[in-house]
């Protein structure tokens, strides 16, 4: 008779290998520790608003040449010149340009400055100005609008005016010439003048 293990498995020793996982994160978290003296936090800019506009549509419609020694700049889609990448449409650009790789390759981080109460309120008044200026300007340009439709109808009076007394003064002439006419006309022993009809 052979002897026979009661179980064929593998047998590991559980508190070695406890006792190396326990040095490994040690040695972890020391070398995390020494990183961290080492190398200082990046400071980054908190974000904040573009100063200038993104151009969209300087390209838009236009063929390009692309060649093998063509710069990536050149070719075919938007360059982010920051990033170093093309996309490839305007919808992701903006995305890429909004987004958090192209923020912190610009220095800044995703997180928004907290405005206070006297920026908030400065702001609103600085918005209500804009408004009243845009009403002003609108109210300005309606003003503008109404005086010339109002001289235009002034205009369009006078001439009616004008059409009226001159049609007054040729029916008054032809009035007056017609009763002459006849006068002349009795008095030689005339109708009219250019009638068809004879005295029989």
């Amino acid at each position: 008779m052979s002897m026979q293990p009661e179980d064929h498995r593998r047998k590991w020793d559980k508190e070695e290998f406890e006792r190396i996982a326990a040095e490994r994160l040690q040695a972890e978290l020391e070398e995390d520790e020494n990183s961290k003296k080492k190398a200082p936090p990046v400071k980054r800019e908190l974000l904040k608003q573009r100063e200038y506009r993104v151009d969209l549509d300087s390209r838009l419609g236009k063929s390009v040449v692309i060649t093998k020694n063509t710069p990536t700049s050149q070719t075919g889609g938007y360059y982010c010149n920051v990033c170093d990448c093309v996309v490839k449409d305007s919808i992701n650009f903006l995305d890429h340009i909004n987004g958090k790789k192209h923020q912190r390759n610009l220095g800044m981080s995703m997180k928004i400055e907290r405005s206070s109460l006297d920026q908030v309120k400065a702001r609103f008044a600085l918005n209500k100005r804009k408004l009243e200026e845009k009403k002003k300007e609108y109210e300005l340009d309606t003003r503008l609008k109404e005086a010339a439709e109002e001289e235009a109808r002034l205009k369009e009076l006078r001439r009616e005016r004008r059409r009226d007394k001159k049609r007054k003064v040729q029916e008054d002439d032809e009035a007056d010439n017609v009763p002459v006419q006849s006068e002349i006309a009795q008095i030689m022993g005339f109708s009219g003048f250019g009638a068809s009809k004879s005295k029989g």
